[in-house]
């Protein structure tokens, strides 16, 4: 099966890692579904266009059931031909200080947004994509969880580090259901990034945390995208359940 016929949709795609990857996708030449909720997924997509791939941009919001349950119109021809997933759209508030808030000062509706959004969402579109992708007895399935999944974390919020963490478990029980058709679930969880999300920190917040990186270096959506492109490759076929570290050795299981 040439990479032609395997689809790539990436939630989360209109900029920073998700944009990264699907251009990355594309550059490999899978057809590649941009999907977000922001008006910049359809920059991305002209940009993969004008580069010679194959993109279409779809609005998307994960945490919407009934948004969720539309993907097979959504894409059209291209859903039969479904062969990756990969899970980024997430959100990570933060106060007006530039800080995550305090469990005691964060607001319900915060916690619930962010829970929408980074765990429920990759459920609802990952149980959407099952079908067409046992049909093809072959798929990836990629989630981005973060580092603040996997140590404590001064930068994330609570919200963020429990969905993060969630989505890790619900990554392996996928794992575990679907390795039996052919269909591997991996995830990869940076650690700082230079994307929009972490600009919107604050720049000692962000220089504490460079002290701590072994590399001596903020990681790029690139330097993800080379590494979720692995996983969705042939080469990855025996690697399952794994999360994979990508932030220069800032942590070390």
């Amino acid at each position: 099966m040439s990479n032609q016929n395997r689809v790539a949709l990436i939630t989360g795609a209109g900029r920073g890692i998700g944009a990264a990857i699907a251009t990355k996708f594309a550059a490999l030449g899978h057809p590649v579904a941009v999907a977000d909720v922001i008006p910049e997924r359809e920059a991305v997509a002209e940009a993969i266009r004008a580069a010679g791939g194959q993109a279409r941009a779809i609005a998307l919001d994960v945490a919407d059931d009934a948004a969720v349950a539309n993907l097979p119109s959504l894409l059209g021809d291209w859903w039969d031909r479904l062969g990756i997933l990969v899970n980024n759209a997430g959100i990570s508030p933060k106060g007006p200080d530039g800080k995550a808030r305090k469990i005691r000062d964060m607001p319900a509706e915060e916690w619930r947004r962010v829970l929408a959004v980074n765990l429920t969402g990759a459920f609802l579109v990952s149980q959407a994509c099952i079908a067409p992708l046992r049909a093809r007895r072959w798929g990836r399935v990629i989630m981005l969880t973060s580092q603040a999944a996997r140590a404590k974390s001064q930068i994330a919020g609570a919200h963020y580090a429990a969905a993060k963490s969630g989505l890790m478990g619900f990554a392996r029980s996928l794992a575990t259901e679907l390795g039996p058709d052919g269909i591997t679930v991996n995830s990869i969880a940076p650690g700082r990034i230079d994307t929009p999300m972490s600009r919107g920190t604050t720049d000692a917040a962000n220089a504490a945390f460079l002290a701590q990186v072994p590399v001596g270096r903020v990681g790029t959506p690139e330097d993800v995208a080379e590494v979720a492109a692995f996983l969705a490759s042939d080469a990855a076929s025996y690697l399952n359940g794994a999360t994979l570290d990508v932030g220069g050795g800032s942590f070390m299981p």
